[in-house]
C-alpha cells in the first residue's frame, strides 16, 4: 500500500525573468513587469510530497524530519532570500521561472532521498499561481 507524505515549506526570493540572448523590447513583450531589470520578489510555498510503502516496523513512509532536513538544506538554506539569477548557480543558465524552479527543487531534493520514493513538487509563487513536477 503506497501512501503519500507532505511537506510544507517557504523561502522568499528575488529574481528577473528573462533570456540574456534577447534584447530588452524582446524580453518585455514576453515577460513584461517580471522583466523589470532591478528584480522582483515572491514569498514561495512549496510541497514536497513523498510516495512510498508504509515501513511495518515503523508506520512511517519516510521519517518527516529527514525530509525537514533535506528540503532546509537543499532549498531553504539555498534559495532564501537570496536573488535567484545571481546567487544561486543552478540559474547562472536558466530563467529562473516558477517551473523551472520547481524542477531544480525537485532535482535537488530527489538526489538525496531513498530511490525507493516517488517525489513530486508543487512550488506556490503567488496565492493562484504555481506549478508541479515529478519528474516526468
Amino acid at each position: 500500500m503506497k501512501v503519500t507524505v507532505h511537506r510544507k515549506a517557504h523561502f522568499n526570493a528575488a529574481h528577473r525573468l528573462y533570456r540574456k540572448d534577447w534584447d530588452f523590447e524582446k524580453n518585455d513583450e514576453i515577460f513584461g513587469k517580471c522583466n523589470n531589470p532591478n528584480f522582483h520578489g515572491h514569498n514561495y510555498e512549496l510541497i514536497a510530497s513523498v510516495t512510498g510503502e508504509i515501513d511495518p516496523e515503523t508506520g512511517y513512509v519516510i521519517d518527516v524530519k529527514i525530509l525537514k532536513d533535506i528540503i532546509k538544506s537543499e532549498v531553504e538554506d539555498a534559495f532564501d532570500h537570496k536573488n535567484l539569477n545571481i546567487e544561486v548557480p543552478e540559474f547562472e543558465n536558466l530563467n529562473p521561472t516558477a517551473e523551472n524552479i520547481a524542477v531544480v527543487i525537485y532535482n535537488k531534493v530527489k538526489a538525496k532521498l531513498d530511490p525507493k520514493f516517488d517525489l513530486e513538487i508543487t512550488l506556490y509563487e503567488t496565492p493562484r499561481n504555481f506549478v508541479t513536477y515529478s519528474g516526468s
